[in-house]
């Protein structure tokens, strides 16, 4: 008889540094853009997390949607208005060493397939200094958004992905990289009446987008950073999307995890259905898009009206809404990933992040323990997940053992 040692594989926890945005105050980081990574290592040590994930993006200054039209203010924890050079990247891995907390990759989350030339330029110009940012650092990957051209159809954007995105794929590809893409739907990113921004948003258009690389050599670049709460604002639920991903053969697409939730507001899809709300929101005025920017938030209430944010740890427990998709189960997700991904478990990134609205205070010492609190959760979780598969697939199996009842199933809910 077989006998298999226990060996439970546990992920790397990290936090997403977009959860404090002004951790260092912005006339302090803008005269010195990288006190800002060393005071979120710091922070991160503090926070128990192991990695942070550093977030990055076009400067107030320079960006081409004003903060006040965004939901999540602009966090550019990585300022590249200058080059990352040499001597910013050995600071920063002097901070590294200093405080034992690494970097897992680097975030930039904006619209890649901008129907402007010039503005796409502008972003995709933006998106090659972080490839060597993230060079110069040693991290193996940035994570991100493909976007939409929004005067296209979705059939048109699988052209431009091809002609406008692949190319970024090859310059990851000179430089080692992988890019990690977030599959949120971004349905506030326009006043129009498009919900769907983000061409990656689902399982079958990452196949789809893969087989694109894949005829241009640039496959082994396109992985998906798989966030659950995206999940759960289409009604899917994390382990169907990974037993499709696994019969589909595409299983190894999955490349890292943000662990963030989404509590579905049942009255609100009473009112508006999934879609959300498609009128009245505040974006408009006098029939056509609203002159003030700060009216363009309201575009979110395609979103915002039936769901919110959860902080993973934060959300009552909820037997009920895990089998009604209406909010994550986040045991059978870190179970669910691995029984039915073929991940290295023990280098897989498992990143907080957080926008829990209520409890998004910009306030450090205010912030602190409720992300200390979060993060502990989800390596306790991790932890449980990691017990029970070594448990039941290597200790149990070894033996002949069956294991006891049928757990959640696949395309049942």
């Amino acid at each position: 008889m077989t006998v298999a040692p226990f060996t439970p594989h546990f992920m790397k926890i990290g936090v997403l540094t977009a959860a404090l945005q002004e951790l260092t105050p912005r006339d302090i980081r803008d005269a010195d853009p990288d006190q800002a990574i060393e005071e979120w290592l710091q922070f991160g040590r503090e926070l128990g997390a192991d990695y942070i994930q550093v977030s990055a993006a076009l400067h107030p200054s320079e960006s081409d949607v004003p903060p006040e039209a965004m939901l999540d203010p602009v966090a550019n924890t990585l300022d590249l208005r200058r080059p990352f050079d040499r001597s910013r990247a050995a600071r920063v891995q002097k901070a590294v060493a200093a405080t034992g907390t690494r970097i897992s990759d680097l975030a930039y989350f904006d619209n890649l397939l901008h129907h402007d030339a010039a503005t796409r330029k502008k972003k995709h110009d933006f998106l090659l200094r972080m490839f060597d940012a993230a060079a110069l650092l040693g991290v193996d990957a940035v994570c991100g958004f493909v976007g939409r051209n929004q005067q296209h159809s979705m059939e048109e954007n699988l052209a431009d992905f091809e002609t406008q995105f692949v190319p970024l794929l090859k310059e990851a590809k000179v430089r080692g990289l992988t890019y990690r893409v977030e599959q949120c739907p971004m349905p506030g990113w326009t006043v129009g009446d498009n919900w769907h921004n983000n061409i990656a948003y689902t399982p079958a258009a990452w196949i789809a987008l893969h087989q694109i690389c894949e005829k241009h050599g640039v496959g082994d670049q396109f992985r998906i950073h798989y966030d659950p709460s995206h999940a759960i604002l289409m009604g899917q639920d994390t382990r169907s999307i990974f037993q499709f991903l696994n019969d589909s053969g595409y299983g190894f697409l999955i490349g890292g995890f943000h662990v963030k939730g989404q509590v579905v507001d049942a009255k609100g899809v009473s009112a508006w259905g999934s879609g959300g709300q498609t009128l009245q929101r505040g974006d408009w005025s006098g029939g056509r898009p609203s002159a003030n920017p700060a009216d363009h938030v309201n575009a979110w209430k395609k979103q915002v009206v039936l769901a919110e944010h959860e902080l993973p740890g934060t959300a009552r427990h909820d037997p009920l809404a895990y089998l009604q998709n209406r909010t994550v189960d986040w045991l059978d997700h870190q179970l669910a990933a691995r029984e039915l991904l073929p991940l290295d478990v023990a280098n897989t990134h498992l990143v907080v992040e957080h926008e829990y609205p209520p409890a998004r205070v910009q306030d450090r010492e205010k912030l602190k323990p409720i992300l200390q609190g979060s993060i502990a959760f989800v390596r306790k979780i991790d932890e449980a997940a990691a017990a029970m598969f070594a448990l039941q697939h290597e200790v149990l199996r070894a033996q002949g053992i069956p294991v006891q009842g049928i757990g959640r199933e696949a395309y049942r809910s």
